[in-house]
């Protein structure tokens, strides 16, 4: 579910809301999605077919009609606000993208069009994208506006939502990050598996960063010396890609799960180092049986 460009014209719908529905902790692949919406390549994707789609993996989406542009926006924001999601069909309703945040007056935005994918815009430009223009049936001089919106909704509890802000829009779109972008979903499913989601209740926790002060230096010197042949630069570049991403979650680590956190993440870089710089074998080629 890596945040990439689309491979072709008409799969936007499927990407917009594989997009949405990662900003909730459910990783989808957009051919999964597709599958499911019926989307084609000669007429793409309608509201519809999203809808049922996104039905199909525990959530609604909804649809949202304003006709001003103030009360348009006002509603977005609402939405974006309070964690959800939002899909939007932009360009007289040619083609999907994703709200998932608002910041400082900026609308983050996940557009698969786009070459870096995560965008930044303003409420100007947002705009003249997302309005649809419909001529009167009976007066020709008569133009109607529209703002349709459609926000993903879990059908569930969530454990845990992403928070994009500017900062980390900005930092996602460079090209030295585009990796762990198109990388997304690997790391924030192994991060699941070892981290947990903040809640109000939450007690005797501590930040992945945090986690990393404690026990970065350790973990690499550990993977270094049984390996013996890392590029250490590169092993702590992973180890922030994962902080950038459970930070982005507010997933933190238990105290009592501390030491198998330790485990995990170098078990993690031990199989990162292995692909990236190969491993000879341990204690040498198996034996062949004698003959008798």
């Amino acid at each position: 579910m890596g945040i990439y460009p689309q491979p072709n014209i008409w799969q936007c719908g499927p990407f917009a809301l594989k997009h949405a529905l990662a900003m909730l902790g459910v990783l989808k692949d957009e051919k999964d999605i597709s599958k499911v919406a019926g989307s084609h390549w000669w007429h793409g994707t309608d509201d519809l077919q999203l809808a049922r789609a996104a039905r199909k993996f525990n959530t609604d989406m909804l649809m949202v009609r304003r006709h001003d542009q103030a009360q348009a926006k006002a509603e977005l924001t609402r939405y974006l606000r309070r964690g959800i999601p939002v899909l939007l069909c932009v360009d007289e309703w040619s083609h999907w993208l994703t709200a998932v945040n608002v910041e400082q007056g900026k609308f983050i935005l996940l557009d698969s069009r786009a070459k870096e994918v995560v965008t930044i815009a303003s409420w100007p430009t947002l705009r003249r994208m997302w309005v649809y223009h419909e001529d009167d049936d009976v007066d020709d001089t008569e133009v109607h506006t529209y703002y349709d919106l459609h926000p993903v909704v879990p059908r569930f509890r969530r454990q845990s939502k992403a928070q994009f802000s500017l900062t980390r829009a900005r930092a996602l779109r460079r090209k030295a990050n585009r990796r762990l972008a198109e990388l997304w979903d690997v790391y924030l499913g192994d991060l699941l598996v070892l981290c947990r989601s903040r809640t109000p209740l939450s007690r005797k926790v501590f930040s992945l960063g945090e986690f990393l002060r404690r026990h970065e230096e350790m973990i690499i010197e550990q993977v270094d010396y049984w390996h013996g042949n890392i590029d250490t630069r590169a092993a702590r570049h992973v180890l922030d890609n994962m902080h950038f991403v459970a930070d982005t979650y507010g997933l933190v680590i238990h105290a009592e799960q501390e030491k198998r956190t330790i485990a995990g993440i170098t078990s993690i870089l031990t199989l990162w180092a292995a692909a990236a710089h190969g491993v000879s074998p341990v204690y040498g080629p198996r034996a062949k049986p004698r003959r008798r």
